[in-house]
């Protein structure tokens, strides 16, 4: 498929019948249009869960190797991405160049639109070259169409350096050059939009459900989770204090005060778990987490 020949063709451009009369409707029936749409994501991403697990194992082995992952997108795409990579530094307490979102158009397209920038596959290429990808890195393409040329530079790129590839689209199995490209294509069939052509909306809506997947599940198979607790969680502000102390006390059964405490000594979630349940002190359970990466479940499991 080329750039811009038989667009009108896919399905999320296509127009949706169910919403053809949108302007005439009363504000409630509008509403509940837009809501009944909503509601068919959930079983289009469910249909993909077999691509979205290959790529959380695949990254994560990555992981392993010293890799990085990066999402890269055009407009609605690419703040998606952004904003999931974003927000693993806090929830994870991993370093801001381990999960790295990169926008058609640089940081300024979040908030202002670059349209025309999508159209520049050397841009795409550039970009993504300028961080020294490897074989152990991987690269998350996101465009709804499967088509946006800056992304599909990108993926040249990371396809020389060896790097892992996968396409994350929403126009269904379809044949789109970036399915054709990736080493895994997460290809979801979210049908026409409520509003013809925007896809902000349900494709939107199902990137960014698929991004939580991937995110967080490569950094549960990573050891950043304990149960369903978040374990690596950083405190740096009142709600995040709260929020460890309550980890602390849930994962050691300790009173509040007490996880207040050893959150104090320990200076971290993990630590303090570790200390709480081995009768260790913070210098142990440091070098007890540091022998298994991290992860608290092992070294919980070493008694």
């Amino acid at each position: 498929m080329g750039n811009t020949e038989q667009l009108g063709q896919l399905p999320t451009e296509a127009r949706n019948p169910r919403s053809e009369r949108l302007d005439e409707l009363s504000t409630l029936d509008m509403l509940r249009v837009i809501n009944d749409e909503d509601a068919t994501i959930a079983a289009a991403v469910r249909d993909a869960l077999p691509q979205i697990a290959a790529v959380v194992d695949a990254v994560a082995s990555r992981f392993e190797q010293g890799g990085r992952l990066f999402y890269v997108g055009a407009g609605t795409s690419g703040r998606l991405g952004v904003l999931d990579a974003s927000e693993c530094p806090p929830t994870f307490s991993v370093e801001p160049g381990l999960f790295v979102g990169l926008i058609a158009g640089g940081d300024s397209a979040l908030r202002k639109s670059s349209e025309k920038s999508e159209d520049s596959p050397e841009a795409g290429r550039i970009d993504l070259e300028a961080f020294g990808l490897t074989e152990a890195d991987s690269l998350l393409a996101i465009a709804a169409s499967g088509r946006t040329p800056y992304v599909l530079g990108a993926m040249a790129a990371a396809k020389a350096a060896g790097a892992l590839t996968v396409a994350l689209t929403c126009a269904g199995p379809t044949v789109s050059r970036m399915g054709e490209t990736a080493q895994i294509a997460i290809e979801l069939a979210t049908g026409p939009e409520v509003l013809t052509g925007s896809t902000r909306m349900k494709a939107g809506t199902a990137t960014k459900l698929v991004l939580n997947m991937i995110s967080t599940g490569v950094m549960v198979r990573r050891g950043a989770v304990f149960g369903n607790l978040m374990v690596n969680v950083q405190a740096t502000n009142a709600k995040l204090v709260d929020r460890a102390r309550r980890i602390i006390a849930a994962a050691t059964g300790c009173s509040g005060d007490d996880a207040a405490g050893l959150l104090e000594a320990a200076g971290s979630v993990k630590v303090a778990i570790a200390m709480r349940v081995l009768g260790v002190n913070r210098v142990t359970a440091d070098a007890r987490l540091a022998g298994v990466k991290g992860n608290l479940r092992a070294v919980l499991a070493s008694g």
